[in-house]
């Protein structure tokens, strides 16, 4: 059943219009999430646009294809937010219009039909995970820099060993930040207001204040919208350009690029000899298969980093036994710093941000670039 923002029963619905159409008549969207969406954000999206028909299914998010969803269930769909359940081409859903994502990568899509063979807009979670993010950053380099795994340790054999040297605060740290997007922007912000340096790296170059705005969602207040944290910012798509960022004298490099056939295994054994000079700290945020797993363990037991925090792996799940595992000074977790009790609701802010420029008939805001795949 689909019920409409007036609370009655409806049937098929009109092709929608594409400009000027603040009610959002004639179109309608699917939610497939894995909880139900917060009953007041969805009332909120009626209030504000009459004409839209709303609906939702129940999936995990790798879920591919919904069980009680036939083909001819899409034939109404002009809006869809969705983790991986997709039409299987535009004949499919031949009125579908924009897709949001409940993720910041798209790497699932670069060769899905749906992205490779239609006009269809798809729009990224990018900004979503930024304070959580940031927070799992911070605290995994902060626990390396004071110890604490050690002192866990020690308390869970009863011992009480102190450990005064080497202890280092983020005070004059300096932090490359390998992908500056809304993730790396929140980074920074929180690394400087703690006394760090920031360093940027980006696909393109940022040569002028307006090129290193970013105007995509973000939490209001967070970030770094207008690009004034680094002191420094490196851009380019060669090796050379990407080790000059590398050997620029960074303490800590957090990885936040999507993953992509560019990226993928980016960072290898060339790229952990440029960073055993200042034997660099790594965070991976990112993908897993952007770094060479065999390389960073070798890097990591040959003391060429100083330590890695991994929130996500290649393979993954880590299997067990796996010599990742056992590698010298490392953190590792289950590719869970994404998680916040805010997630749904900073996703349903970008749809309804992007619901209303699609009234509007305006460029939707987190757009992914099909050049690029992010």
């Amino acid at each position: 059943m689909v019920i409409n923002s007036a609370g009655h029963e409806s049937g098929g619905v009109a092709a929608p219009a594409t400009k000027g159409n603040k009610n959002l008549d004639g179109h309608k969207l699917l939610i497939v999430t894995r909880d139900d969406p917060p009953a007041d954000k969805i009332e909120r999206l009626k209030s504000q646009f009459s004409g839209l028909k709303i609906e939702h299914r129940r999936a995990e998010w790798a879920t591919k294809t919904l069980d009680d969803w036939a083909d001819e269930d899409w034939k109404d769909i002009t809006i869809l937010l969705t983790g991986n359940t997709f039409p299987a081409n535009k004949e499919v859903a031949p009125k579908l219009q924009y897709v949001q994502l409940q993720s910041a990568g798209a790497n699932m899509l670069l060769k899905h039909p749906l992205f490779t063979d239609s006009n269809v807009e798809f729009c990224t979670a990018n900004g979503v995970h930024g304070p959580q993010i940031a927070e799992w950053v911070i605290t995994t380099f902060l626990a390396f820099q004071h110890f604490i795994p050690r002192y866990l340790d020690n308390q869970r054999e009863g011992k009480w060993v102190r450990i005064l040297e080497g202890v280092h605060d983020a005070v004059g740290q300096r932090v490359g930040i390998l992908g500056y997007g809304a993730i790396g922007r929140q980074v920074a912000r929180v690394f400087k207001a703690m006394g760090s340096d920031i360093h940027a790296y980006t696909l393109h170059p940022r040569n002028t204040p307006e090129s290193r705005r970013d105007d995509t969602y973000t939490p209001p207040g967070l970030g770094d919208p207008e690009g004034q944290f680094p002191s420094k910012w490196f851009s380019g798509e060669t090796k050379e350009e990407l080790h000059e960022f590398l050997a620029s004298g960074l303490d800590l490099l957090v990885v936040a690029l999507p993953l992509t056939p560019k990226t993928e295994h980016l960072l290898g054994a060339p790229e952990f000899e440029v960073l055993s000079k200042k034997k660099t700290y790594v965070a991976n945020i990112a993908r897993g298969p952007i770094i060479k797993t065999d390389d960073i363990i070798e890097a990591l037991n040959k003391e060429l980093i100083r330590g890695a925090a991994l929130d996500v792996t290649d393979p993954e799940p880590l299997p067990d036994g796996h010599p990742l595992w056992k590698a010298k000074n490392v953190i590792i977790t289950p590719h869970i710093s994404g998680a916040s009790t805010e997630y749904t609701n900073r996703v349903l802010a970008i749809l309804e941000q992007n619901l209303h420029r699609l009234a509007e008939g305006k460029e939707l805001t987190n757009r992914v670039s099909r050049k690029d795949g992010y």
